[in-house]
């Protein structure tokens, strides 16, 4: 079947030189008409890590991207691991606060930059890193003097760090998730070792990264298809009709992608079964999705399909529902999937005893592929990693067979086409509005992009704003997909008589008796 599986690379440092020997004018990265070959993905990744070095920069420093997809964007990634240092890859669609957040909270020394986001970087409140590096024409020219050698080694271990991904959290301000090497081969083997096709990557694969290298899903995505040496498509930003379009005039053959990109792509005007003969099998996740959705997916795309679940802590998939499960009417449609070899699933009550069979409490994963830490956290750290198992925060329940289900969330976490916004961070700003007495946020289902956020506000008294105030105000502060879609002015909070809110209740307005209050 020409499976493709190299079980001697084990860290991301052998990955370009191993492809440069064995294949170097394979195409590595496709992107906007450019070709990059393993033999230049190499050599320009040599070339940054010896400027890095140059720059001062030491294995463990942190170095942060901001900006679209790119073939820049790997160079960089495989760059920052043969020089040890870590890269921080940044959400692009952030505003100026958010972004200083995250620089700040890395201690990035050395911030690459695309020049459309140069306006943003000035708007922040903090001082920007040290050292910014252009990309574009200047880039080149940074990078051009240094050697494309192979930088000197360094102690690099399958478990150093590689990586560090924020992501929301309960209290509003985003964590840093740190991954090792290991989180980008752990699963990739654990399908080898059982002879799995679950996922797999074939020889003459091209695959198509619909979502971004700042989300973990997109990440891992890349990286497994770099580590099985097959061609990567990068789109600058996602769009539904340059997808299709791609897929078609390229051959594309694998995809990873969300539920609302699936969506998008299937609505647009004279997109059908036509246009994606080439593909053999499209991996999603992110977020749940609709039955509905899934079985004219599994119609049109008349490809295989594998579902994944994992969090950017678990070092994105921990659990997938294979080909084989996706079967319209099937007894399976509404499971996550069933966890790979050497990765333990289990739910636990509030009290941390493990529940049997059927019953719902709080999912919780064991995967080789684990986050390190959340940098700086070490108490947020231990709340989540305990004894090697990450708790995910979300309600779900084992079947007999394994498959797990999720069914609600702990956490108050919002999907909003596979972001994940958490009410915290909205209402504290909000609540920084002069007319803003009290602000509670919570998600709602969506049909376009699986959930919405919408607001309670209670007003102060004679000072109410409108919708139009509210999100004028917000705009500057919060990224575009954070941003409430619809507000509901009310008189109170509803609260236990402990005074905690009930955003349950609220929450429930919305979802009525569904068995999945997830969308």
């Amino acid at each position: 079947m020409d499976r493709l599986h190299h079980p001697q690379l084990q860290t991301l440092v052998q990955t370009t030189s191993f492809h440069a020997q064995h294949q170097p004018t394979t195409p590595a990265v496709l992107c906007e008409g450019r070709t990059l070959t393993y033999e230049q993905l190499h050599r320009e990744s040599n070339r940054i890590a010896h400027a890095l070095e140059a720059a001062g920069l030491a294995p463990g420093d942190r170095v942060a991207y901001l900006g679209k997809e790119s073939e820049h964007y790997y160079e960089i990634l495989f760059g920052c691991a043969k020089s040890g240092t870590v890269l921080v890859p940044v959400n692009w669609r952030l505003t100026a606060p958010e972004i200083s957040h995250i620089l700040q909270d890395s201690g990035t020394r050395l911030l690459f930059l695309e020049d459309e986001f140069g306006p943003i970087v000035e708007k922040m409140p903090t001082a920007p890193p040290e050292t910014i590096v252009a990309l574009g024409e200047s880039f080149a020219a940074w990078k051009a003097p240094h050697p494309d050698t192979d930088p000197k080694p360094y102690d690099v271990t399958p478990d150093t760090p590689v990586a560090q991904l924020y992501t929301s959290g309960t209290t509003g301000l985003p964590k840093g998730v740190v991954l090792a090497h290991r989180s980008f081969f752990a699963i990739r083997d654990a399908l080898a070792s059982e002879g799995l096709d679950w996922i797999d990557w074939r020889v003459g694969d091209i695959a198509l990264i619909g979502i971004p290298g700042f989300h973990i899903g997109g990440l891992w995505w890349a990286t497994q298809n770099f580590n099985a040496g097959t061609t990567v498509v990068a789109m600058r930003a996602f769009a539904a009709r340059q997808a299709v379009d791609l897929i078609r005039d390229l051959g594309i053959t694998t995809a990873c992608v969300v539920p609302a990109m699936l969506r998008m792509m299937l609505t647009e005007p004279g997109v059908g079964a036509k246009d994606f003969t080439t593909l053999r099998k499209t991996v999603y996740g992110g977020s749940p999705i609709s039955e509905a959705l899934l079985e004219e997916s599994l119609a049109v795309l008349d490809c295989e399909f594998a579902q994944i679940y994992g969090l950017t802590e678990t070092g994105n998939t921990a659990v997938c529902l294979p080909p084989a499960a996706h079967v319209p009417g099937g007894s399976l449609m509404q499971a996550a999937g069933h966890p790979y070899p050497g990765v333990r699933s289990k739910v636990i009550d509030g009290e941390g005893r493990e529940l049997p069979p059927g019953a719902v409490g709080e999912v919780c994963l064991a995967t080789p592929a684990r986050m390190v830490e959340y940098w700086g956290l070490p108490e947020k750290t231990a709340e989540t990693l305990v004894d090697g198992w990450i708790h995910t925060g979300d309600a779900g329940y084992v079947d007999e067979d394994g498959y797990v289900f999720i069914r609600d969330r702990i956490k108050d976490a919002i999907l909003v086409a596979g972001e994940n916004v958490y009410p915290a961070e909205i209402e504290n700003v909000l609540e920084g509005h002069p007319g803003v007495a009290e602000a509670v946020v919570v998600g709602a289902p969506d049909e376009r992009w699986g959930e919405y956020v919408h607001a309670f506000v209670v007003p102060v008294p004679e000072q109410q704003p409108s919708a139009r105030d509210l999100h004028t105000f917000l705009v500057p502060q919060l990224a575009s997909f954070k941003l409430p879609a619809r507000y509901e002015f009310i008189d109170s909070v509803p609260r236990n008589p402990s005074g905690k809110i009930l955003r349950r209740e609220l929450r429930d307005r919305f979802w009525g008796d569904s068995a999945r209050k997830v969308n």
